[in-house]
């Protein structure tokens, strides 16, 4: 009996330790990538962002999911606008075009996606933002 006891316990242990070591995704430069957003690796996302299930309608995983991805941000729309100009080139994306206004627009393309950011400030010193990605064939011109 008290081995069935002592076998039960290192068992206990040994699944909590488990548990509780969960792996840590890492981005291109080595930061922490939510869980929520590790499905979607071949875009940046502002540290502390918070993705809104509700809103997001995405298909498929990796460098090949399409649909949007719609999230908070604890940043100002200019930081997160900043932010999207700088990181965006570093995942071998080429800017199309980029709006900065109330809403802004940023359009990019690599190999045959395109992705559309949409930034707008929530009021708050906070903003919202939606990316959207699709099928592009002619983006290989680019």
């Amino acid at each position: 009996m008290l081995k069935n006891n002592i076998l039960v316990i290192a068992l206990v242990l040994i699944l909590s330790a488990c548990a509780s070591e969960r792996p840590v995704l890492t981005g291109v430069d080595g930061s922490a990538i939510p869980p929520a957003f590790a499905h979607f690796p071949d875009v940046p996302f502002p540290d502390q962002s918070y993705i809104d299930l509700d809103e997001t309608k995405a298909l498929g995983t990796g460098d090949n999911w399409i649909g949007s991805l719609a999230f908070t941000t604890p940043y100002n729309a200019s930081s997160v606008f900043d932010f999207y100009m700088s990181e965006m080139p570093k995942l071998k994306w080429k800017e199309i075009a980029t709006v900065r206004a109330e809403i802004s627009h940023m359009t990019y393309v690599r190999e045959n996606r395109a992705v559309q950011i949409l930034i707008l400030s929530d009021g708050s010193n906070a903003a919202r933002v939606t990316i959207t990605a699709i099928p592009n064939p002619n983006a290989s011109g680019y």
